[in-house]
Order: structure tokens, then sequence, then C-alpha cells
């Protein structure tokens, strides 16, 4: 299915202030190396035995690269909503199509690799699914299923391998995550 989907260019992101409201656009790359406030999401899907699906980003990834992350994130453009680009987004990287619901938001900045800043008024989603990926080798260098005992662990042991998002999203992620169930 992803292979013959167009996918979607997201060069620019949409600038916002911290009360989402918006801004203007920006191209991608500028907004991150001016640490500007803009729109991202970020998805996290989990199956039944309650394992969640991670990514190990592509090499050519202008930061993160080769680094183990959620299941995709990106950013939404002007044009649609936050659940349309995270279904866009999880079958263009992944392969996947499945229900998504919204977590929560949340603001954050950090300094990343090659004098970036993310700064980044993020939405989580969160779905389930039991079919293995279909990886777009242009996103995504390797996906695992992990259960959340092993990859707390393993961050633990190896945070270096980890984007930084993704260490900042899921520990809030697991302290809601009592309240989610995928029915």
């Amino acid at each position: 299915m992803r292979k013959n989907q167009e996918i979607k260019n997201r060069d620019l992101v949409v600038l916002v202030n911290e009360q989402d409201e918006e801004m203007g656009l920006m191209e991608k790359m500028e907004a991150h190396q001016l640490g500007l406030l803009h729109r991202a999401f970020s998805v996290f899907i989990f199956n039944k035995e309650g394992k969640i699906l991670i990514q190990r980003r592509a090499a050519k990834k202008y930061h993160g690269a080769l680094l183990w992350t959620n299941t995709c994130c990106s950013h939404q453009q002007l044009d649609e909503t936050t659940m349309q680009a995270a279904k866009e987004r999880l079958m263009a990287e992944m392969g996947l199509a499945c229900p998504l619901f919204e977590v929560y938001k949340f603001q954050y900045k950090e300094y990343v690799e090659n004098n970036l800043i993310e700064h980044e008024l993020d939405t989580v989603l969160v779905g389930y699914s039991d079919v293995d990926p279909d990886i777009n080798p242009l996103e995504v260098a390797d996906y695992q299923w992990i259960s959340l005992m092993e990859l707390l662990q393993w961050m633990q042991r190896e945070p270096e391998s980890f984007t930084i998002w993704f260490k900042i999203i899921l520990p809030k992620l697991l302290t809601t995550f009592s309240n989610i169930s995928p029915n």
C-alpha cells in the first residue's frame, strides 16, 4: 500500500505561539536552526502483548540519524489536521494503518546535533496494531517490538542511543498510559 502512495512533502513547519495560534510557515531546517516554536506530532503504536513499536531512524536524517525513537513523528502541514498528518506519516514511514487517538500535547526546547534546536509543540498520539511494519528505508533503518520494561532498561544503559524527544515523551506517556486502553 505505502509503495504506491504519494508521500507528502514535509519541508515546511507551522510556526505557532505558546497558545498554538498559527504565526506563519517556515522551511523546516531554518526553523530548527533558529529554534522557533512549531507544531509536531509523535505516534506510539502498541500491540496486544503491550509491546511498543520503535524505529531506528535512517542514516540520512538531518538529525537523530540512526537513533532509536517512537514509531513515527513529523510535522503537520498548514492544510491538514494532526490526525491526517499522523496517519499519513505512519503509512509513509512504517507502512501501517490503524486508528489513532490523541493523548496529550506538550512543549519542549532542546539542542540536538548539527547545531539544531528542537522547539516543538508536540501532539502525542497512540494506536494499536499487531501488524509488522513495511518500513520505508529512506526514513527508517530498522524497527522492533519491545516490552516497556526492556525498553526502559535499554534507555537507562544507553541513553545516547535514543532521540531526545523520545526520552522526554516516554516517561510522561507511561504515567498516563494506565488511562489508555485499546478499546
